[in-house]
């Protein structure tokens, strides 16, 4: 199953084959904190980033973590990504270290991937 770039709520038959294509347990994503578009799936983040990237998306606005859908609500999301490594944006590690951004992208993640109350159990 090729990267989709999702700009509404993902079907959760379509997140389960996107996380079953190539991780079984979780999907990876980019987010795009500026648009609110998202790419998911892929082996790599950079790829997804790339794709944002040719249709017109900011790197400065990227920003990538995993997303376990079978995982309790606090657990799904986990900020850490090669791409979110920006010491000229002071993002010197792979965890997005700004709690705004954080945010920003737990917003969009939940409103296009899963939302608290979905579960896939």
């Amino acid at each position: 199953m090729k990267i989709q770039i999702i700009t509404e709520k993902i079907d959760q038959k379509v997140l389960v084959k996107l996380a079953s294509a190539w991780f079984k347990t979780f999907v990876k994503f980019v987010v795009d904190i500026k648009t609110g578009h998202m790419a998911v799936g892929g082996e790599l983040h950079s790829d997804a980033k790339f794709l944002l990237l040719e249709n017109g998306a900011d790197q400065s606005d990227l920003w990538g973590g995993n997303f376990f859908p079978y995982k309790l609500v606090d657990l799904r999301i986990e900020f850490t990504s090669l791409i979110n490594i920006r010491p000229r944006h002071n993002n010197v590690s792979m965890e997005i270290e700004d709690d705004n951004i954080r945010e920003k992208v737990t917003i969009l993640v939940e409103s296009l991937l899963m939302s608290p109350d979905d579960n896939l159990a």
